[in-house]
């Protein structure tokens, strides 16, 4: 089983001019085309795709919605899971919360806290943390550098993950893209806190820094406890650039004495399955 964790979903009119001038900066030469039925056509080759929309129109130039979402969930339900989007800036982020989850029956949380520019420790996410906790639902969290002028790149740091973990110990939480380039405390914070989870998606492209961060969870034994997820943060990659990226990564060692990535590391790796851990007693959809 393949299940992408990390599958971004927008309509075309929801790519503001910001993104567009973006997109030489993000992946060159990418078309980036993010509506349900190019991204259903992307996942053909995964079981499974969790989706999400984006709020981040000031920072990256994306302007989704909860309901682009669940209209993908609609349309494909044997392949979508839809987790909603939140931006704590809003009046309204719980009412949209709760129409998300209750109303269009969406499974998790997607935010991005440097997108946002808000802090994981700011108060006004304490609501969220204690919704999501209640109704067992899981937390994705934009966890590393982004190429937006206007994202706070501290906000970016996955440290912080430590402290909401332990206040919340019944909330589950996944750190995407494993804090690059802060990848040591995206791990150490995962191997140290049991409801804390990591994913790889839109890393293979920087394919020095992706087997450092996997020799590294290797030495910290985290390979082998469910702790790692497979996803490719579509559009900006595509399942068959992800998977091969992450079955070649020792490419770039042979004939060097420098460690390898374990072929059990990247074989749990592509067949981790969030939908037995993410949430309390698996996924029940």
């Amino acid at each position: 089983m393949i299940v992408d964790c990390h599958v971004n979903v927008f309509e075309a009119e929801q790519a503001l001019p910001l993104f567009h001038e973006l997109n030489a900066i993000s992946r060159p030469g990418m078309g980036l085309a993010a509506d349900p039925d190019t991204v259903a056509k992307a996942m053909a080759d995964v079981d499974k795709a969790i989706i999400f929309s984006l709020r981040y129109k000031d920072a990256i130039g994306i302007d989704g919605d909860d309901e682009v979402t669940a209209r993908a969930v609609a349309k494909y339900p044997d392949k979508f899971v839809g987790f909603a989007a939140v931006d704590p800036r809003r009046p309204d982020t719980m009412d949209l919360l709760v129409h998300a989850i209750e109303d269009l029956k969406l499974k998790g949380v997607k935010f991005g806290p440097i997108y946002n520019g808000v802090s994981l420790l700011d108060p006004r996410l304490v609501p969220i943390y204690e919704y999501l906790q209640k109704n067992n639902l899981p937390l994705t969290m934009h966890m590393g550098t982004t190429f937006g002028a206007n994202a706070p790149v501290e906000l970016g740091r996955p440290i912080d993950v430590d402290t909401i973990a332990a206040r919340y110990p019944d909330l589950k939480m996944i750190m995407a893209h494993m804090g690059h380039p802060w990848y040591e405390e995206c791990i150490v914070v995962a191997r140290k806190q049991p409801n804390v989870y990591c994913e790889v998606s839109a890393l293979f492209y920087r394919p020095w820094q992706f087997y450092n961060i996997l020799v590294c969870a290797q030495e910290y034994h985290i390979t082998e406890r469910n702790k790692i997820f497979w996803g490719t943060d579509f559009p900006w990659s595509s399942v068959g650039e992800a998977i091969e990226g992450l079955r070649n990564i020792n490419d770039q060692v042979e004939g060097t004495r420098l460690p390898r990535v374990a072929a059990t590391t990247i074989d749990r790796i592509l067949h981790s399955n969030p939908f037995e851990h993410w949430w309390h007693g698996g996924y029940r959809g």
